[in-house]
């Protein structure tokens, strides 16, 4: 499949269409409701950080019921291996390099020890850059169709108004709107981030941000239990707090219940020589301790919501998609990956994913179908029987009936670029180029990507590389987006 797919969703529309047509004489006219949707996305957890995908460490009860409920997805990608982008993707169903979103809206001299009084923020990168306004997100495109749509936790697509969800198709908006903060001071290295609907905030300082955000979409569930609802529900667990503390920065946060939980790890701490200072940093033990019940944390927010579902009688006409943004970092078990957060080895762009719709998606199943985040906008479009925006290529499908067992997917490339990482897969064939290492690895025997077989199969090589040329070249040729390309 070429990833210019405009003619595989005119084509899945078709089939929606067709599926939801006016009933011949003697048949029912009752059509089925739409569906409510609701999109989890968690932030840098690993391939195996999930009960449902192998871990007999982490505590993930509830996202692994979704699964028992569902279908788990073994073989699913982003599109990179960094937030920002991956998550432009998530909400466009088109490639960064079409939608203009490639880089991190992010200022990085704080990576140097550099902070930013309040007039420098205002006119930096991290405050200033946001996804080109030409772009279609989904809210819109559900929005045509009578949704309601509420946003709870990271938003990380520009923080200037034109450019915050209720800008861009979201009716509610309860989060932050950069890359991590602290998860009680919600700020930003110094920089408070937070935000309700198009103001600043800091009316809840101090609480823990997970259980704002479970509060809030909580809250939303519940206003709106009485017509089609959109819930995107971005926690930024278990991400590592943005934090000026030397304690706490490089790790995530987590409340003390759920640290207990694991009492086979202790928070310790190791001295270190940061920009001349010696200070006190956690050590690796600490950071997975952190990580883990921050995701503990994150799983009993999603119990929450699914119980809500359950308790309103909603469960049944509700499609549920949890995915992670990208590979996890250092804290992370990216396992049997290789690689991380950062770079296009499979442990980068290789993600959990389950989906959940009783009586669409079979229970307790498993699909090991090549499928992305680029298909989500397409699928959610389709089951909520709305058009995609015309004009507008698409660069996933309908992967609905594949997730039921149905059909066989439709995708049979995918492509990565970020700064100087290149990859391309290719039916089972993946061609890396990393500052990790490069070659030519056979994913159909070779998850783990160990094995370089450039030099023994070099048309192979050849043939993916071409491929990847090719695309590069569609997205040079696709209607500019900024902020980044210059037109």
């Amino acid at each position: 499949m070429h990833a210019n797919t405009t003619l595989l969703s005119l084509f899945s529309l078709a089939l929606v269409a067709a599926t939801f047509s006016t009933p011949s004489a003697g048949q029912a006219t009752t059509e089925p409701k739409q569906p409510n949707v609701v999109l989890i996305v968690s932030d840098d957890q690993g391939f195996g950080d999930l009960g449902c995908y192998g871990s007999s460490v982490i505590r993930t009860p509830h996202l692994d019921r979704l699964a028992r409920d569902g279908v788990r997805l073994t073989n699913f990608y982003v599109t990179s291996p960094a937030c920002t982008p991956s998550r432009g993707s998530l909400l466009t169903g088109r490639y960064p390099q079409r939608n203009g979103t490639v880089e991190l809206f992010r200022n990085k001299a704080v990576d140097l020890g550099y902070l930013y009084d309040e007039t420098e923020y205002a006119t930096s990168a991290e405050r200033v850059l946001g996804m080109d306004e030409r772009e279609v997100l989904l809210p819109t495109i559900l929005g045509k169709a009578g949704y309601t749509s509420g946003i709870f936790g990271k938003w990380d697509l520009g923080q200037l108004k034109r450019f915050l969800p209720l800008q861009r198709g979201f009716d509610d908006f309860y989060g932050f709107v950069n890359t991590g903060i602290d998860y009680y001071t919600h700020e930003r290295y110094g920089i408070a981030s937070m935000y309700r609907d198009n103001s600043p905030t800091v009316e809840d300082k101090g609480t823990y941000a997970t259980d704002l955000f479970r509060r809030e979409a909580v809250r939303f569930l519940k206003a709106n239990r009485a017509r089609p609802f959109f819930l995107y529900a971005p926690f930024n667990a278990p991400h590592s707090a943005s934090s000026l503390d030397p304690r706490i920065r490089g790790s995530a946060q987590a409340p003390d219940v759920c640290k207990k939980l694991y009492p086979d790890l202790k928070t310790r701490y190791v001295t270190r020589e940061i920009e001349g200072e010696m200070v006190e940093v956690p050590d690796a033990q600490t950071r997975r301790l952190e990580y883990l019940a921050a995701t503990t944390c994150m799983d009993d927010a999603i119990g929450e919501l699914l119980t809500i579902l359950d308790e309103s009688g909603l469960a049944t006409n509700t499609l549920i998609i949890f995915l992670s943004d990208n590979g996890g970092a250092s804290a992370a078990d990216n396992g049997p990956l290789r690689g991380g957060k950062g770079n296009v080895f499979d442990g980068g762009v290789r993600v959990p994913c389950i989906v959940r719709w009783p009586g669409r998606v079979p229970a307790g199943s498993v699909c090991d179908e090549f499928l992305s985040a680029l298909e989500i906008v397409p699928t959610i479009a389709a089951a909520a029987r709305v058009a995609l925006p015309a004009g507008v290529t698409m660069d996933g499908f309908d992967m609905l009936d594949v997730l039921a067992g149905k059909a066989t997917t439709a995708r049979d490339e995918m492509f990565w670029e970020f700064r100087k990482e290149q990859a391309a897969r290719v039916g089972n064939w993946k061609w890396v180029s990393s500052a990790k290492g490069s070659g030519l690895f056979d994913l159909s025997a070779d998850i783990g990507e160990k094995n370089d077989l450039s030099a023994s199969r070099p048309e192979v090589l050849a043939r993916v590389k071409a491929r990847f040329a090719a695309w590069q070249e569609a997205m040079r040729q696709a209607e500019p987006r900024g902020p980044f390309r210059d037109y």
